[in-house]
């Protein structure tokens, strides 16, 4: 089988290289062919704002598997983050990370006898990460919010799948469906839509402030939790301080036709070079790795052997008992070749399966041009009005006067003026600040039927207002089934 390596930059090359010789010394490297691609900071350099070559596209998407160290990102302006985009133009929809307390890493909770193990499922392609960005005013920026059914299905299906395979019994759903109630309260909805075809599973949610503060006070409550994007990106940072930092937290993203297994650390150039990192997550990810295309009992075999030699005091400088002495990368990675084939004692040892020495993986066949994905199909929609987006220095009042105005002879009336989504009009307190970008909603007048025209009433409405002012963008107000597919302002 041949799977696509990119080594990472700053310690990425030297912790792969570590990874590569537990794996040969494990026999992993019988079975597997490792094929080099170019990614990360040598690519951005070279003016590719994508982070990797075509060969390197090409390679991965060949092999369906991509095993990458750490890489470095251009800050600010120039290419966005070649992590983030893997992910999304592969479709590597879950992000699966695994926590759990280790032998010789010394926490909190090892010290107060609070047993941490704990996955967490992350949403891997929608949300904020879809980096739509747009300055609207001078003094306004929009970062747009995409939450989609189909999406929110494909992670919440690989949640309870994975937690079947695992044999855990208990999934939260974190979420702020109590503020964002249609983008937060859509991935909830499909969350409980995907707990009905897993009955032996229980589930609960849990808003995601009191989520962070529950995993800090009593981590050990929680077997597997599913989230939004950017949400999972936070708790899951809180998650490996919990188990000693992310130099202990592997990580997957898996998709249906392409994966990739990363550690989730930064490329720490202040030590590369230097021969002492830590490669220890990215070991795990290996390992993740390696149980996803069927390869149990090497997995299971490393497994041990790392546990075995964390608990015997095996550590780079980074933690552990600072009385020992510290080895560097390549020591570090020898005491765990060394104990191959032995057990740890204080943990409870992987079980080593008799077969699952070799691949089982199928990928399934190459898809003939971009899917679209759907949930609701046969949905009625009628349009109800429209929200107009201004960059304008008006006071609400006189801003509301000329709205007033330019929807006389339509179909429509003025119903709300809102600034940072709080409502200032027609009522509003006199304390809310305004900035210069208003959202001025249309709705349809008393007596004019929802269904009786279709948007164009509205672009012509649009056309109108946009001869005065500046309009910034514009969402079509409609229902779906009956049902109101937009949000009431605050104060409203």
């Amino acid at each position: 089988m041949k799977i696509a390596l990119a080594h990472g930059d700053g310690i990425g090359p030297e912790i792969m290289a570590a990874v590569l010789d537990v794996f040969a010394a494990a026999g992993v490297t019988k079975h597997i062919e490792f094929i080099p691609v170019e990614m990360g900071q040598s690519v951005f350099e070279q003016g590719n704002t994508r982070g990797m070559t075509d060969a390197a596209i090409r390679t991965t998407e060949e092999c369906g598997i991509l095993f990458k160290g750490p890489m470095g990102t251009p800050k600010g302006s120039g290419g966005k983050s070649i992590n983030v985009t893997a992910r999304k133009i592969w479709n590597a929809f879950a992000n699966l990370r695994h926590f759990m307390a280790l032998p010789g890493v010394e926490t909190v909770y090892t010290r107060a006898g609070i047993p941490v193990n704990f996955y967490i499922v992350r949403e891997n392609i929608e949300d904020t990460y879809g980096g739509v960005e747009h300055r609207l005013s001078n003094d306004m920026i929009q970062c747009k919010r995409l939450i989609s059914a189909p999406g929110s299905d494909q992670v919440h299906r690989f949640a309870f799948q994975t937690a079947r395979r695992l044999g855990i019994n208990n999934i939260f759903c974190g979420h702020k469906a109590n503020i964002m109630k249609m983008t937060d309260g859509l991935f909830l909805d499909r969350f409980r839509a995907a707990a009905k075809d897993f009955p032996e599973i229980q589930t609960g949610d849990v808003i995601i402030d009191a989520l962070c503060m529950n995993l800090v006070v009593k981590p050990q409550q929680y077997q597997m939790i599913v989230l939004p994007n950017l949400q999972g990106d936070i708790v899951s940072d809180l998650a490996a301080g919990l188990v000693g930092g992310l130099g202990f937290a592997p990580s997957a993203n898996i998709g249906k036709h392409i994966s990739i297994f990363e550690a989730v650390h930064g490329t720490a150039p202040d030590i590369a070079g230097r021969g002492i990192a830590n490669p220890t997550a990215l070991l795990l990810s290996g390992l993740m790795m390696l149980r996803h295309i069927g390869m149990t009992r090497p997995a299971a075999v490393i497994h041990n052997a790392l546990f075995a030699a964390l608990e015997a005091g095996v550590r780079t400088g980074d933690f552990g008992d600072k009385s020992t002495p510290a080895l560097g990368t390549k020591d570090f990675t020898k005491a765990i070749m060394d104990r191959l084939g032995e057990s740890p004692r204080t943990v409870t040892p992987a079980p080593v399966p008799e077969d699952g020495e070799a691949p089982t993986f199928q990928r399934p066949e190459r898809p003939a041009h971009q899917e679209v994905i759907r949930t609701f199909t046969n949905i009625v929609t009628q349009v109800t009005g429209c929200d107009i987006y201004l960059d304008s220095p008006l006071s609400p009042i006189a801003l509301a006067d000329e709205m007033t105005r330019a929807c006389v002879d339509t179909p429509f009336k003025l119903s709300l003026i809102s600034n940072r989504g709080t409502q200032v009009w027609p009522t509003g307190s006199i304390y809310t600040e305004c900035v210069d970008y208003y959202r001025v909603r249309f709705e349809l007048k008393d007596g004019v039927a929802p269904g009786s025209f279709g948007q164009s009433r509205c672009i012509a409405l649009l056309d109108k207002i946009a001869e005065k002012f500046t309009v910034c963008s514009y969402e079509l107000l409609r229902t779906f089934d009956g049902v109101k597919g937009y949000s009431l302002a605050q104060g409203q």
